[in-house]
């Protein structure tokens, strides 16, 4: 993963390449982005900039957890219906239906200079592709010092 230089005080963008279908913590990087505001308090942005990848928080401790979450996806999205849209491969309308189940964007607060997550929470990018992608998040931070 790579964080771009700062576009302005409180704005960047992480880049990602994921090596396919599955969920990719991005909790140190976002921490990271904050700490290096130095913004106190705040409401933190993250967004997605694609449409076959979403942006999840959930549990960081059990990696069941993300199994579960894949099967159930599958349930709601297969790849074997018959879609309008398939000229990008089999996996990319289902992509889009989790994207849509899913999300783009998050808001998080931050007090004391760091996100306020729960002690089992992590922040993932969900690739929703079978073959690697790159991908970006915006991250923006907005508050006090």
């Amino acid at each position: 993963m790579q964080i771009d230089r700062p576009f302005s005080q409180g704005a960047q963008l992480l880049h990602l390449r994921s090596k396919g279908r599955g969920f990719y913590q991005i909790t140190s990087n976002v921490i990271a982005f904050v700490n290096a505001t130095k913004i106190d308090t705040g409401l933190l942005t993250l967004f997605c900039r694609h449409t076959s990848a979403s942006l999840l928080i959930t549990e960081n401790a059990d990696p069941d957890v993300l199994k579960d979450l894949e099967a159930a996806l599958a349930r709601l999205a297969p790849e074997n219906a018959r879609y309008l849209h398939s000229n990008e491969g089999a996996d990319d309308m289902p992509a889009h239906i989790r994207t849509a189940l899913t999300q783009t964007h998050i808001s998080i607060p931050v007090i004391q200079s760091m996100p306020t997550l729960g002690a089992w929470q992590g922040i993932f990018l969900y690739e929703h592709r079978h073959f690697p992608h790159d991908r970006e998040i915006a991250m923006h931070l907005m508050g006090q010092s």
